[in-house]
């Protein structure tokens, strides 16, 4: 069982780590492309109405992904109840989306974000058909047709954004990318889990699932405004322009590593939910999970921060070179959100949903002090400060965690601190390349620099307990990589 359990995690973390390399080869190919042919503006404005259809999304959900997975049993019918209540909240959202738009604009003195608002409300009526078909393939671990799905909305979005975007369409096209990336999710989740929902019954209790879910509403809406708090600040106070400046810079770096870190944890989830009352287990799947986050996305997150300006030169071109340095302190909070999300999986798999609502209230306040101050030192001030958050919050998350439940908080914090030191290894050496080469063309800047980041994280593996991790690593690829038993 342990073995099968093992494998079935390594497995769903293969092909979920596939598809989100496709995807961060998307995300990349949709940036250098996009951004040639919109203008700040444009992401702007849709940066604008992102932040309240990520605030309506929280509600969408209404914790209620989290809560089926997490729950040890889930009847038929509590699976076909939790659809019909994810499909009537995205239904009202939609409608209350659309009944502000005109409030959006006036607000905001923008009035092209009327219509770009309109047409995103339909995103919540899309998502909340499809929340509890992929929760569902979450649940049994068939994570291969999920990470086909996830691969083809994206691969078929970008396609047509670009087509839309050539044919002078400007803002609309990310409009069109966003709609057609969730149209294409609800048909395919809705194929893959062959399952068709019955009427809502009150037979099948959900009351408890519901209330899980409500405290993780509260909390993700008070991660999401300490989260938005920048966007909102900029655009008020800067503009547009500087807010589609800061928003490219903090794609290139934190939407990849989202798009690793969230779709992982439909794999982490599930399986330290099983093991959590075998606690040496539990331990050594948490400090495994963090190893295998932080190596694998630190260095090359830091080497990116070591090389910001010939990387925004060729990703985004000339005219978006202010956004460099904003890579870079986006960069430095990812490595460090990086090492402590596992975290989050430990309060969500042993069903600590009051004490993470506590925990994060106290962190979402940390944070907004921090970019509120920031704010006083112009757009790359609240980059700092966002860089300047995770560092406090992290030691905190720990020793919370630490008062109640059990945490392997020694270890926790030595394996940080082996990823933050090669990583700030790799970035600086890949840094003072770049410096010496500043007179050089960008990708020549970006070829040398690499190899030098490449080269020093390879160096560590001359020290003993960096080649135990290797060791801890290589066993869980080989897991993935092994062709019997199922995840999917």
């Amino acid at each position: 069982m342990a073995s099968s359990l093992a494998h079935s995690a390594a497995r769903g973390a293969y092909f979920t780590l596939a598809a989100q390399a496709a995807r961060i080869l998307l995300q990349l190919l949709s940036v250098v492309v996009l951004a040639r042919i919109l203008s700040p503006h444009d992401y702007g404005l849709l940066a604008i109405v992102l932040v309240v259809v990520g605030l309506g999304e929280i509600f969408r959900d209404f914790g209620l992904t989290s809560a089926s997975i997490q729950a040890p049993e889930l009847s038929t019918g509590q699976r076909d109840n939790l659809f019909w209540i994810n499909a009537a909240i995205g239904v009202l959202l939609t409608a209350i989306m659309y009944s502000l738009s005109w409030a959006i604009g006036a607000v905001t003195g923008e009035p092209d974000l009327v219509g770009i608002s309109q047409w995103l409300a339909l995103t919540f009526l899309l998502n909340g058909l499809a929340t509890q078909h992929r929760a569902n393939l979450m649940r049994d671990l068939k994570l291969r047709p999920l990470a086909v799905i996830d691969v083809a909305s994206s691969a078929i979005a970008l396609a047509v954004a670009i087509i839309a975007a050539v044919a002078g369409m400007g803002y609309w096209a990310l409009v069109i990318q966003q709609l057609v990336t969730g149209a294409i999710l609800l048909v395919g989740v809705v194929a893959a889990g062959r399952w068709w929902p019955r009427r809502y019954s009150r037979a099948h209790p959900v009351k408890q699932l519901v209330n899980f879910g409500w405290t993780l509403v509260a909390t993700n809406l008070i991660g999401y405004a300490s989260r938005q708090i920048d966007t909102v600040l900029i655009s008020f106070r800067f503009g547009t322009a500087p807010l589609g400046l800061y928003n490219r810079a903090f794609q290139l770096i934190m939407t990849p590593l989202t798009q690793v870190r969230s779709p992982l944890q439909s794999v982490a989830l599930p399986v330290l939910s099983r093991v959590q009352q075998d606690q040496p287990r539990f331990e050594a799947y948490v400090t495994a999970a963090q190893l295998a986050l932080g190596f694998l996305f630190g260095i090359p997150v830091a080497i990116v921060a070591g090389l910001a300006e010939p990387a925004v030169d060729i990703m985004l071109g000339s005219r978006w070179a202010e956004a460099a340095p904003m890579l870079r302190m986006f960069a430095i909070a990812g490595i460090l959100t990086t090492v402590s999300f596992v975290g989050y999986w430990v309060y969500l798999a042993r069903g600590l949903g009051a004490d993470l609502l506590r925990y994060s209230i106290v962190t979402a306040l940390i944070k907004v002090v921090c970019v509120v101050i920031g704010s006083f030192f112009g757009v790359l001030g609240v980059a700092i400060a966002f860089a300047v958050h995770p560092a406090i919050a992290w030691p905190i998350s720990l020793a919370w965690l630490s008062r109640i439940t059990p945490m392997p908080r020694r270890q926790l914090y030595q394996g940080a601190g082996r990823i933050i030191a090669v990583s700030a290894a790799a970035g600086l050496a890949a840094w003072g390349v770049a410096q010496a080469l500043a007179a050089t063309d960008a990708w020549v800047q970006l070829g040398v620099g690499l190899a030098a980041g490449l080269a020093v994280s390879a160096v560590a593996l001359t020290i003993p307990v960096y080649r135990r991790d290797a060791k801890t690593l290589a066993s869980f690829v080989r897991l993935m990589l092994k062709r019997d038993g199922r995840s999917d």
